[in-house]
């Protein structure tokens, strides 16, 4: 029997991809994979940053890289190593630009606004003492790339110390 004329005979002999998927598929997937187990994308335990600032150690253990719409957790640990007659926490607002700020826990004494940082004011610490704060949130859909800021640690008006924080933010 004599083929149609325009259609010709497929190969002979079929190429090992011809009926399983292409291996490019199987290499993008395995990128994919690769990426979120090494954490590129956020949901990775994020190591606590601690600084000294002598009258004071400020510790933040909060997600360096989180994904858009991921609730999140931060711990603040304060420890006096002198007395602090008021121990303040104040949060730059360009840290938490575009989140939700669920819960914290211990709500402050007072809270206030005062050279643009959110202040959260916690009283007296003596030598030896630690304030930890916990803080829930939430990363807000028009949050993209990311966000900066501070958290600073103040003695009544007298500042401390501050850290500085960068938060990675992926789609």
């Amino acid at each position: 029997m004599q083929p149609l004329e325009g259609i010709e005979s497929g190969p002979s002999r079929p190429r090992l991809w011809d009926r399983h998927a292409s291996p490019i598929s199987i290499l993008i997937l395995g990128g994919i994979l690769l990426a979120a187990w090494l954490g590129v994308t956020g949901g990775q335990p994020s190591p606590p940053k601690t600084v000294d600032f002598g009258d004071a150690r400020l510790t933040v253990k909060t997600p360096m890289t989180i994904r858009n719409g991921e609730f999140f957790e931060t711990d603040i640990t304060l420890i006096a190593k002198v007395p602090i007659e008021d121990a303040v926490i104040a949060v730059s607002p360009a840290l938490w630009r575009d989140m939700t700020v669920n819960t914290m826990i211990p709500a402050a004494a007072e809270e206030s606004v005062e050279d643009g940082r959110f202040h959260f004011a916690y009283g007296r610490l003596d030598a030896g003492d630690s304030l930890h704060v916990k803080i829930d949130g939430q990363i807000n859909p028009p949050l993209f790339a990311g966000t900066e800021g501070e958290i600073a640690v103040f003695d009544g008006d007298r500042r401390i110390g501050a850290m500085p924080l960068r938060i990675k933010v992926r789609p």
